[in-house]
């Protein structure tokens, strides 16, 4: 998989070797990092960032690797978290982190913060869904007919029902997933601007959920509840530019802070923003890896 245009190398890391970010802000971050392990955190986005985007996103998976991986980093840390856009529960029973030796200071952020879950407790804190949410679901396959592109394959999956928090509607599987995704933006929109939600464009989903709540706004409360003073963060689609802000402002305010960017060809404005960048879901744990076998 090739680099994107104007966007810095991707690396991955051999055992043991944790490769280098190409700016000194994230050669700072690493570098603090690696001193003071109990003083640093990591969060990480899900889909592909720890695991592989997939046409249905109920057969996503995390990396075989991801949770050996973090089962022997984490202790080393003072904490870890995954921030995504699904439910706590499903990123949970996808990524296979809960009861995991190792995890006990695992923490997941669902619906951009709006669920939490505890590893140490197997709990999830939700707050009620935003009315909105059921209302669209009811007016979405009405929309859908009138676009056109409501038709093949997709017609079974495109909607997910992220547990009456949000829908998110793919397109990958369309005839023409790019076209289709176009197409839908614009009505989409117009329906959630009625019920009072907002819509996120990622790779090849738009996904419709409430205002006021980010993975941005996520990661900074949690960060500053911790009192860590390095983070590192990874993600890989414009829905963790957010959090890619929220660790710049981190940094400003004097913590360090490492940006990683799961690379693909599809999104590249996170590794032109990003202080490394590895290749997909197996370069994030990769580094993973090669962390925990640094701080061994």
């Amino acid at each position: 998989m090739g680099s994107p245009p104007n966007a810095a190398p991707q690396s991955q890391p051999t055992p043991g070797s944790v490769p280098t970010p190409h700016t000194p802000a994230g050669r700072d971050g690493l570098a603090a990092l690696l001193a003071h392990p109990e003083r640093a955190v990591i969060a990480l986005d899900f889909d592909g960032t720890l695991a592989e985007i997939v046409p249905d996103p109920e057969k996503a998976r995390a990396h075989h690797g991801a949770v050996a991986a973090l089962g022997r980093l984490v202790p080393r840390l003072h904490a870890a978290a995954v921030i995504t856009g699904r439910p706590a529960t499903v990123a949970v029973r996808l990524g296979g982190f809960a009861d995991v030796p190792g995890l006990d200071h695992l923490t997941v952020l669902g619906h951009y913060g709006a669920e939490r879950w505890e590893a140490a407790t197997g709990t999830v804190h939700a707050p009620a869904p935003h009315p909105g949410v059921a209302a669209i679901q009811a007016e979405l396959p009405g929309v859908l007919d009138a676009s056109g592109v409501w038709h093949g394959t997709w017609i079974e999956t495109a909607i997910e029902r992220k547990g009456g928090r949000a829908i998110a509607v793919h397109t990958r599987r369309a005839t023409d997933p790019q076209d289709a995704f176009d197409q839908l933006r614009g009505p989409l929109t117009a329906l959630a601007e009625r019920h009072g939600l907002i819509v996120e464009p990622g790779r090849l989903v738009l996904e419709l959920r409430p205002p006021g709540m980010d993975k941005g706004v996520a990661l900074a409360e949690w960060v500053r509840e911790t009192g860590a003073a390095t983070v590192l963060y990874a993600g890989d689609d414009l829905g963790d530019l957010a959090a890619f802000a929220a660790v710049e402002k981190l940094r400003s305010d004097g913590l360090a802070g490492v940006l990683v960017c799961s690379g693909s060809n599809e999104v590249t404005a996170l590794a032109e923003r990003a202080d490394l960048v590895v290749d997909g879901p197996a370069g994030v744990v990769g580094l993973l890896a090669a962390l925990a076998e640094r701080l061994d």
